[in-house]
Protein backbone atom coordinates (compact mmCIF):
# COMPACT_ATOMS: atom_id res chain seq x y z
CA UNK A 1 0.00 0.00 0.00
CA UNK A 2 1.23 3.49 -0.83
CA UNK A 3 2.04 5.80 2.08
CA UNK A 4 1.16 9.43 2.62
CA UNK A 5 2.13 11.77 5.46
CA UNK A 6 -0.49 14.18 6.83
CA UNK A 7 0.35 16.88 9.34
CA UNK A 8 -1.92 19.35 11.12
CA UNK A 9 -0.32 22.49 12.51
CA UNK A 10 -1.56 25.48 14.47
CA UNK A 11 -2.90 27.69 11.71
CA UNK A 12 -6.58 28.50 11.50
CA UNK A 13 -8.41 26.09 9.24
CA UNK A 14 -7.84 22.76 10.99
CA UNK A 15 -11.18 21.69 9.51
CA UNK A 16 -9.34 21.17 6.21
CA UNK A 17 -6.93 18.71 7.81
CA UNK A 18 -9.76 16.83 9.50
CA UNK A 19 -11.79 16.53 6.30
CA UNK A 20 -8.72 15.40 4.37
CA UNK A 21 -7.91 12.79 6.99
CA UNK A 22 -11.50 11.48 7.04
CA UNK A 23 -11.55 11.10 3.25
CA UNK A 24 -8.19 9.33 3.17
CA UNK A 25 -9.05 7.02 6.08
CA UNK A 26 -12.42 6.14 4.53
CA UNK A 27 -11.14 5.61 0.95
CA UNK A 28 -8.20 3.41 2.07
CA UNK A 29 -6.00 4.23 -0.92
CA UNK A 30 -3.01 5.09 1.27
CA UNK A 31 -1.47 4.14 4.57
CA UNK A 32 -1.61 7.48 6.38
CA UNK A 33 1.16 8.62 8.71
CA UNK A 34 -0.30 11.37 10.87
CA UNK A 35 1.37 13.91 13.10
CA UNK A 36 -0.14 16.92 14.88
CA UNK A 37 1.69 19.83 16.47
CA UNK A 38 0.84 21.08 19.97
CA UNK A 39 -0.44 24.27 18.37
CA UNK A 40 -2.51 22.15 16.00
CA UNK A 41 -4.15 20.45 19.00
CA UNK A 42 -4.91 23.89 20.44
CA UNK A 43 -6.48 25.01 17.15
CA UNK A 44 -8.58 21.82 17.03
CA UNK A 45 -10.07 22.74 20.38
CA UNK A 46 -10.46 26.47 19.69
CA UNK A 47 -12.03 26.05 16.25
CA UNK A 48 -13.89 22.73 16.40
CA UNK A 49 -14.15 21.89 20.11
CA UNK A 50 -12.28 18.68 19.34
CA UNK A 51 -9.95 17.63 22.13
CA UNK A 52 -7.10 15.27 21.29
CA UNK A 53 -4.51 13.85 23.64
CA UNK A 54 -1.29 13.91 21.65
CA UNK A 55 0.49 11.63 24.11
CA UNK A 56 -2.28 8.99 24.25
CA UNK A 57 -3.74 9.58 20.82
CA UNK A 58 -7.03 8.01 19.72
CA UNK A 59 -8.00 8.53 16.09
CA UNK A 60 -11.73 8.33 16.84
CA UNK A 61 -11.45 11.43 19.03
CA UNK A 62 -10.29 13.30 15.93
CA UNK A 63 -12.34 11.95 13.02
CA UNK A 64 -15.14 10.00 14.72
CA UNK A 65 -13.98 6.50 13.77
CA UNK A 66 -10.91 4.27 13.98
CA UNK A 67 -8.91 3.10 11.00
CA UNK A 68 -6.15 0.53 10.81
CA UNK A 69 -4.49 2.45 7.96
CA UNK A 70 -3.75 5.56 10.04
CA UNK A 71 -0.46 5.48 11.96
CA UNK A 72 0.06 8.28 14.48
CA UNK A 73 3.46 9.78 15.35
CA UNK A 74 4.09 12.32 18.12
CA UNK A 75 5.67 15.51 16.78
CA UNK A 76 8.53 15.06 19.26
CA UNK A 77 9.36 11.56 17.92
CA UNK A 78 12.26 12.47 15.68
CA UNK A 79 13.09 8.75 15.37
CA UNK A 80 9.73 7.99 13.70
CA UNK A 81 9.95 6.26 10.30
CA UNK A 82 8.78 9.39 8.44
CA UNK A 83 11.93 11.19 9.63
CA UNK A 84 14.03 9.01 7.29
CA UNK A 85 14.40 9.19 3.54
CA UNK A 86 14.69 5.40 3.42
CA UNK A 87 11.04 5.17 4.55
CA UNK A 88 9.29 5.50 1.20
CA UNK A 89 6.17 7.66 0.89
CA UNK A 90 4.28 9.37 -1.92
CA UNK A 91 4.80 12.66 -0.13
CA UNK A 92 3.36 14.90 2.56
CA UNK A 93 0.45 17.26 3.10
CA UNK A 94 0.48 19.91 5.82
CA UNK A 95 -3.10 21.11 6.25
CA UNK A 96 -3.26 23.72 7.55
CA UNK A 97 0.34 24.91 7.49
CA UNK A 98 1.19 27.66 9.96
CA UNK A 99 3.54 30.40 8.85
CA UNK A 100 5.96 29.30 11.58
CA UNK A 101 6.02 25.79 10.13
CA UNK A 102 6.37 27.12 6.60
CA UNK A 103 9.23 29.41 7.66
CA UNK A 104 11.07 26.60 9.45
CA UNK A 105 10.77 24.33 6.42
CA UNK A 106 11.95 27.12 4.09
CA UNK A 107 14.97 27.70 6.33
CA UNK A 108 15.79 23.98 6.61
CA UNK A 109 15.25 24.00 10.37
CA UNK A 110 13.91 20.73 11.81
CA UNK A 111 12.64 21.50 15.30
CA UNK A 112 10.06 18.69 15.29
CA UNK A 113 8.90 15.69 13.30
CA UNK A 114 6.69 17.78 11.02
CA UNK A 115 9.63 19.94 9.94
CA UNK A 116 11.88 16.90 9.54
CA UNK A 117 9.36 14.89 7.50
CA UNK A 118 8.90 17.89 5.19
CA UNK A 119 12.68 18.25 4.90
CA UNK A 120 12.88 14.57 3.93
CA UNK A 121 10.28 15.09 1.20
CA UNK A 122 12.30 18.01 -0.16
CA UNK A 123 15.65 16.18 -0.15
CA UNK A 124 14.14 13.02 -1.64
CA UNK A 125 12.24 15.05 -4.29
CA UNK A 126 8.87 13.80 -3.07
CA UNK A 127 5.63 15.73 -3.32
CA UNK A 128 5.21 18.30 -0.53
CA UNK A 129 1.88 20.14 -0.35
CA UNK A 130 1.63 23.06 2.06
CA UNK A 131 -1.75 24.65 2.79
CA UNK A 132 -1.17 28.07 4.33
CA UNK A 133 -4.28 29.70 5.74
CA UNK A 134 -3.38 33.22 6.77
CA UNK A 135 -4.26 36.68 5.59
CA UNK A 136 -2.90 39.18 4.87
CA UNK A 137 0.48 37.82 3.87
CA UNK A 138 3.69 39.63 4.76
CA UNK A 139 6.67 39.89 2.43
CA UNK A 140 8.42 37.31 4.64
CA UNK A 141 5.54 34.85 4.16
CA UNK A 142 5.57 35.41 0.40
CA UNK A 143 9.34 35.03 0.15
CA UNK A 144 9.22 31.77 2.12
CA UNK A 145 6.46 30.45 -0.15
CA UNK A 146 8.38 31.46 -3.26
CA UNK A 147 11.54 29.78 -1.97
CA UNK A 148 9.65 26.53 -1.31
CA UNK A 149 7.80 26.71 -4.63
CA UNK A 150 11.08 27.12 -6.51
CA UNK A 151 12.42 23.89 -5.00
CA UNK A 152 9.29 21.96 -5.95
CA UNK A 153 6.87 22.26 -3.04
CA UNK A 154 3.24 22.92 -3.91
CA UNK A 155 1.89 26.00 -2.14
CA UNK A 156 -1.86 25.42 -2.01
CA UNK A 157 -3.57 28.14 0.02
CA UNK A 158 -7.02 27.45 1.43
CA UNK A 159 -8.77 29.53 -1.25
CA UNK A 160 -12.10 27.97 -2.20
CA UNK A 161 -13.58 28.60 -5.64
CA UNK A 162 -17.17 29.34 -6.55
CA UNK A 163 -17.67 27.83 -10.02
CA UNK A 164 -19.01 24.61 -8.50
CA UNK A 165 -21.95 26.55 -6.98
CA UNK A 166 -21.28 25.82 -3.31
CA UNK A 167 -24.31 25.78 -1.03
CA UNK A 168 -22.61 25.09 2.30
CA UNK A 169 -19.33 25.63 4.12
CA UNK A 170 -18.69 21.90 3.65
CA UNK A 171 -18.89 22.43 -0.12
CA UNK A 172 -16.14 25.04 0.18
CA UNK A 173 -14.01 22.78 2.36
CA UNK A 174 -14.41 19.92 -0.12
CA UNK A 175 -13.31 22.19 -2.97
CA UNK A 176 -9.96 22.86 -1.26
CA UNK A 177 -9.52 19.24 -0.15
CA UNK A 178 -10.13 18.15 -3.75
CA UNK A 179 -7.35 20.48 -4.91
CA UNK A 180 -5.00 18.88 -2.37
CA UNK A 181 -5.91 15.33 -3.40
CA UNK A 182 -5.50 16.27 -7.08
CA UNK A 183 -1.80 16.79 -6.34
CA UNK A 184 -1.62 13.04 -5.73
CA UNK A 185 -3.87 12.19 -8.70
CA UNK A 186 -6.60 10.99 -6.34
CA UNK A 187 -10.23 11.91 -7.05
CA UNK A 188 -12.55 11.36 -4.11
CA UNK A 189 -15.56 12.65 -6.08
CA UNK A 190 -16.25 15.48 -3.63
CA UNK A 191 -17.15 18.25 -6.09
CA UNK A 192 -18.55 18.84 -9.53
CA UNK A 193 -15.59 19.80 -11.67
CA UNK A 194 -15.45 22.65 -14.17
CA UNK A 195 -17.77 22.04 -17.16
CA UNK A 196 -18.68 18.52 -16.01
Amino acid sequence: MKRLIVAITGASGVVYGIRLLKILAYQKEYEIHLTISRSGATALWEELQVRVDLDNFELASLIGFDSEIVVYHRESDIAAPIASGSFRTQGMIIAPCSMGTLGSIAAGISRNLIHRAADVCIKERRKLVLMPRDTPLSSIHLENMLKLSRIGACILPAMPGFYHFPKTVDDQIDFVVTKVLDQFDFDAGLIQRWKE
